[in-house]
Formats: C-alpha cells, sequence, structure tokens
C-alpha cells in the first residue's frame, strides 16, 4: 500500500471481482456458491488479495462476517471499477474499422460542382456501410440546419458570416440570364439591352438585394428587366422549368444551363459580359460532434478542397 505504482501493477482484477461479491455475502461460502468456486480458492482469493491490500479487509471470527474499514473502501472502488469495465465493453462492443453512421448535409439546390460529386462517389466506395442524406433548401435554411447541429454541413451561398461556424469556398459559379423556346428572344442573336427592357422575370426566393442572390438582383435590373417578377421558386429545377415553359427570362448558374443550351432547351440573352460571380461554401459547426462517417465525410471534402487549385473550382 506504500508503493501505489507497485499496487497498480500487481494487483488482479479477478481478486477484486471476488472480493465485491464476497462484501455482498453473508459468508465464504454464500459467496462460494454464487462465484461457483470451491469455499477453499475464495478463501485463498481473500487471503492474496489482503496481502497485497496490506490490511484485513473482512472480519471473519466466528460468528461475524463483516467489512473492516479498508474493506469498505476497496468495496466501494471496486464497485466503481466494475462498472467501468462494463462501461468499456459496452462501449467497445459496437466498435469495428469499418466507418458507418448517416452523413446528413444540407445543400442548396444549384449546386453542380464535378468536385463535390467526385468526393461523394469516393466516401461512399471507401465506406459502402456509411448512409447519406441530402437535403436541398434554401441557402439560409440549409445554414440553419448546421447552427442548430442537425446536419453536419452545408454546401450554399454564404451572406453573412456567422463567427461560431467554419467556411471553406468550394467553387464559384457565374449567373447568366436565359429564356425559353415559347419567349421572343429565343434563338435570336446580337440581343442588347434594348431588346430586355420591360420583359418579365423569374427567379429564386433569394433574389432580393437583401439576400444572398443580391448581386443577380442588380443584374436583372441592370438588364432592364420588368420588376415583376411573376415566379419565384427556391428549388433551381423549378426556376429553370418556368424558363423553359415561357413564363419570363430568369437566371441560372451558366455552367448548370450549358447542357440545356446544347439541347436547344435555354437561350442565353444579355448580359454577356461582367457576369456576377457567387461564391459556393462549405459550411460547418465545430461545437458540433461529429460521428465518425461525419467526421470522414467533412474530413475528405475539405482536402479534396485544399487540394484542387481556385482555377479548377471555377465554373464558367
Amino acid at each position: 500500500m506504500d508503493d501505489p505504482a507497485r499496487l497498480v501493477r500487481d494487483l488482479d482484477w479477478n481478486l477484486l471481482r471476488t472480493f465485491v461479491v464476497l462484501a455482498d455475502a453473508r459468508s465464504i461460502t454464500e459467496a462460494a456458491e454464487t462465484l461457483r468456486l470451491k469455499q477453499p480458492s475464495v478463501s485463498a482469493a481473500l487471503k492474496r488479495l489482503e496481502d497485497r491490500i496490506g490490511k484485513p479487509l473482512i472480519d471473519r471470527r466466528p460468528g461475524r462476517f463483516r467489512l473492516t474499514r479498508a474493506g469498505e473502501i476497496l468495496r466501494r472502488e471496486a464497485v466503481e471499477i466494475e462498472g467501468s469495465i462494463l462501461r468499456l465493453a459496452t462501449s467497445l462492443r459496437d466498435v469495428t474499422d469499418e466507418v458507418t453512421g448517416l452523413v446528413r448535409v444540407a445543400l442548396a439546390s444549384h449546386v453542380v460542382c464535378p468536385l463535390f460529386d467526385g468526393v461523394l462517389a469516393g466516401f461512399h466506395a471507401a465506406h459502402p456501410k456509411a448512409r447519406l442524406r441530402l437535403d436541398v433548401m434554401p441557402s439560409p435554411d440549409a445554414i440553419g440546419e448546421v447552427t442548430a447541429m442537425r446536419a453536419a454541413l452545408a454546401v450554399c451561398l454564404v451572406r453573412d458570416r456567422n463567427p461560431r461556424l467554419e467556411y471553406r469556398r468550394l467553387y464559384r459559379e457565374f449567373f447568366g440570364l436565359f429564356c425559353g423556346p415559347p419567349h421572343p428572344a429565343f434563338g435570336r442573336r446580337g440581343l442588347g439591352p434594348a431588346d430586355m427592357a420591360g420583359q418579365a422575370s423569374v427567379s429564386f426566393e433569394t433574389d432580393q438585394l437583401d439576400d444572398v442572390l443580391k448581386p443577380v438582383t442588380l443584374m436583372r435590373a441592370e438588364a432592364g428587366l420588368g420588376e415583376a417578377i411573376v415566379g419565384r421558386s427556391s428549388h433551381l429545377e423549378e426556376v429553370r422549368r418556368m424558363i423553359v415553359a415561357g413564363l419570363g427570362v430568369g437566371p441560372l448558374p451558366v455552367h448548370v444551363a450549358a447542357r440545356d443550351v446544347a439541347a436547344g432547351l435555354l437561350w442565353q440573352v444579355p448580359p454577356y459580359d461582367r457576369l456576377p460571380a457567387l461564391d459556393v461554401h462549405v459550411v460547418w459547426n465545430p461545437r458540433a460532434q461529429l460521428n465518425r462517417a461525419e467526421a470522414a465525410f467533412l474530413a475528405g471534402l475539405l482536402d479534396r478542397i485544399e487540394a484542387t487549385p481556385i482555377a479548377a473550382r471555377t465554373y464558367r
């Protein structure tokens, strides 16, 4: 007992386990029955433990079987040790080398990014038992989900930065104005600002001077489009639908619209120069306790961003 380090080195957990049973029994015989051991074995274990501790632990005179003061202290500590071992077993029971768990990502609907898609593919290949949930929503709502720790990360536009969150630019995109086949400007070359004056428009919910798409709002104003927006949506697919249907001229990321332009479903209209650039960010909450899958996904995404120059993450 005068050398704690030696006690830690020499003390046998099995002796402590036997003592816990002894402390709750009324005799060595009863403890032996509980442990399914012979009485001499239990007596010998108690003697070895008392020798290691250097103090008597049980007052076992004829007609008396009671813990000594040292025995009371040891029993209390031994029960704590037993509980810790049980908790350790429970904690380790489900731990494997495989990464499992759900990764919830909140993202804006106009996220079209080959780098992000590559991270998704690589993560699934490396961790096939992990699950992904991609929830599409307006950028402010996506950031709200991360702030409330309901999503591991967000991929969205950012207007005002919350100092409690972390931000990393994922890519840069440029917005242009487009019309659909029913529109009188569709297919016409050499269009100028005068051709756009007063035209009806459709756009995103966040296309406002006080929101994340302020640069797009200014582009529409400079193009001379009518002030009234005849259709709005928070989803890119629905804004595209209204443009293709001919409801009005609307903004889309140029690299996202390129395939529809090639397919004859969209036509770009002025302005063609000085298009507004917007940065799409990865946003996460450093205070959130991420599971292994979330941590692995976020780390993989940030590593890929760091390894890719911004020029390769700029889509025109």
